[in-house]
């Protein structure tokens, strides 16, 4: 893996152009720094790496904007050493981003393809990510509970299933709803029964969808 001065100091533009779109966590900031996300694209893409912009990725799936990382990673408020489960793996740049700030990632992935690159691009980066094949609208029992959730794919629904795994006082960070455009939300676990909703602002992201794809 290359990561340049030229890279570097791209990564630090791109962290200067995230503040002034009003991204002020200072280890969301730091990780974006720190993360080549360059390595995440194809040869063909990656001249085009630090922009803030999404990009295609296999499976007809993208590798988010900067700026829409950073704003649900700060939603997050990642405290070091949290367990975090991450619904949609993708090129597995959100998850470096966690497992940089020091969060114990667990990401599921439904697409067979991008699950076998991502979790040999991640264990080339020397980040302990604990990758599944899997249905995000599943969660992993067997490792809950999880102290934050991150969806990365719009949720028709907010998996009864998810909110159960997530530990009291915990966030669950979520694109809703369908169509072109999702809210942003924010919610936070009171109690078993009890559940505080809020919203930031409109979004796009590929549809959240049941199953495993070949």
């Amino acid at each position: 893996m290359t990561d340049s001065l030229l890279h570097k100091g791209q990564r630090k533009q791109l962290v200067e152009l995230l503040q002034t779109k009003g991204i002020r966590n200072s280890a969301v900031l730091q990780a974006i720094e720190q993360v080549p996300r360059h390595v995440f694209f194809d040869k063909a893409l990656q001249s085009h790496a630090y922009e803030d912009k999404a990009f295609p990725i296999d499976a007809g799936q993208t590798i988010s904007q900067p700026y829409t990382v950073a704003f649900q990673t700060e939603l997050l408020n990642i405290t070091h050493n949290e367990k975090v489960l991450e619904i949609g793996t993708g090129s597995g740049y959100q998850a470096a981003i966690l497992a940089k700030m020091g969060a114990r990632v667990f990401s599921v992935e439904r697409q067979k393809k991008l699950y076998f690159t991502t979790k040999t691009q991640l264990k080339k980066l020397h980040l302990h990510v604990e990758t599944f094949l899997g249905d995000g609208f599943k969660g992993l029992p067997q490792f809950a509970p999880f102290d934050k959730i991150l969806i990365t794919a719009a949720a028709p629904f907010i998996p009864k299933v998810l909110l159960e795994q997530l530990v009291i006082g915990g966030i669950i960070v979520v694109p809703f709803g369908e169509g072109n455009s999702q809210t942003m939300l924010s919610i936070k676990k009171i109690s078993e029964t009890e559940f505080e909703k809020k919203e930031h602002g409109t979004f796009s992201f590929v549809p959240m969808l049941k199953g495993i794809s070949e």
